[in-house]
């Protein structure tokens, strides 16, 4: 073993139909010929991410939520950070109060909690990971703690949404990973400590990590790893911040940035 690739998922691994490129499939069928394992790093849920594996013919260790479940390739838990279902309570509160202008979603391990399933918002997430999500509350949730609390915004109105909810709740994680969506998950749960943690299941140290991403929730990891690549798709403000970049993930950047390395 001579390294690990960890990527991210949408925007990064998938294309803008949601799909795998065909030369990225192959590269990371080579990779695992090569001994190198591919780590999914996402902020979906496990529900989200068994279809790609299934569509492709592949299994994976993953990162979900963003880092706060880690799986390995049997689907076994290697850790979990989540907050307590009463802080988790106290979220969702303010969202209700304040009247935000967002649907949100309630994930404890593998569970998917939504309020409708008939909220557009709702229907199209279900569609771009081809998961279903059940209609309840936080009471429905079977674990005593929350993975993720993901909010689905408007259009561009995901950064006021997350500066307001980083002002009132100082003591979680709260972090955008698209124009859409903002992430809120327990204290210390990053994508980078969770691949610091996998690497050290495999005796490798972050400089041996090859990374992938196109959003701020992917910058810690970019960052700490030994070449971390920002797609070409990315926000114009990260590109200034991180210094390796990759072909976009319309045009198989994943691909081609292994090609470059003589891995593919």
């Amino acid at each position: 073993m001579n390294g690990i690739v960890f990527s991210d998922v949408d925007g990064t691994l998938l294309d803008s139909s949601h799909r795998i490129g065909s030369y990225t499939a192959r590269a990371i069928a080579e990779l695992r010929e090569r001994g190198i394992p591919f780590v999914i790093v996402s902020a979906r849920g496990p529900s989200g991410i068994y279809p790609i594996f299934r569509r492709y013919g592949f299994c994976a260790p993953i990162i979900s939520y963003s880092g706060a479940l880690v799986l390995d390739e049997e689907g076994r838990v290697l850790f979990h950070r989540g907050m307590p279902k009463d802080k988790a309570g106290e979220i969702i509160g303010y969202i209700e109060d304040e009247r935000l202008d967002l649907s949100y979603c309630i994930y404890s391990y593998d569970q998917w909690i939504v309020k409708s399933r008939d909220d557009g918002r709702i229907r199209r997430e279900e569609e771009i990971v081809e998961a279903e999500a059940e209609e309840g509350t936080l009471d429905s949730a079977a674990a005593d703690e929350v993975s993720k609390i993901l909010c689905i915004c408007e259009p561009g109105e995901a950064e006021s949404i997350e500066y307001r909810l980083r002002g009132r709740f100082p003591d979680v994680f709260i972090v955008r990973s698209s124009d859409r969506l903002v992430e809120i998950m327990a204290k210390g749960v990053s994508k980078a400590a969770a691949a610091a943690l996998l690497c050290r299941e495999y005796g490798l140290g972050m400089e041996d990590a090859i990374a992938f991403g196109d959003s701020y929730n992917d910058e810690e990891l970019l960052r700490v790893a030994g070449k971390g690549f920002l797609m070409g798709n990315a926000p114009e403000d990260l590109k200034a911040r991180i210094s390796l970049h990759a072909d976009d993930n319309d045009h198989e950047g994943i691909y081609r940035a292994l090609h470059s390395l003589g891995l593919a």
